[in-house]
């Protein structure tokens, strides 16, 4: 089993190769068995500056990376999973603030994976945005064809 520490280094590595993440500068903390997605605030974010908001294309990719590296973490993949889909759910502007994600792997199969996600900025239980999908997690050499 790895430790707490072997896992955030392996979070580390995970989203140091997604180059959008570096981008973004996403990073995850991890309690216990809980990982938190934490993507900081910058003026590089903003998608309307009247209101202003974080873009919504931000908000999304930032989710899907927390699945990513949720699903690559506690299902100990060898290689990142691919996605297969996503339903996202807006459900209120992402203020210029830092922003959290959690994900929650519903089921996961030998090839497929069903995770959820939550993205907030001020309090957990009022979410800015939602994700919904299904990833692949097929074994390297396995035929996914």
């Amino acid at each position: 089993m790895s430790s707490e520490g072997d896992l955030s280094n392996q979070l580390t590595l995970l989203l140091n190769r997604i180059p959008y993440a570096r981008f973004l500068g996403v990073r995850a903390e991890l309690a216990g068995d809980e990982m938190t997605a934490i993507l900081p605030f910058g003026d590089h974010l903003i998608g309307n500056p009247t209101l202003p908001a974080i873009h919504g294309g931000v908000i999304g990719a930032f989710m899907e990376m927390t699945a990513v590296a949720q699903l690559s973490v506690a299902q100990g993949l060898a290689r990142q999973p691919r996605t297969i889909d996503i339903t996202i759910e807006y459900l209120r502007s992402g203020r210029p603030r830092d922003t959290y994600a959690r994900a929650t792997i519903k089921k996961a199969g030998r090839r497929i994976a069903n995770v959820q996600v939550e993205a907030w900025q001020d309090t957990r239980s009022a979410p800015i945005a939602a994700l919904h999908g299904h990833f692949l997690v097929a074994a390297q050499d396995e035929d996914v064809g």
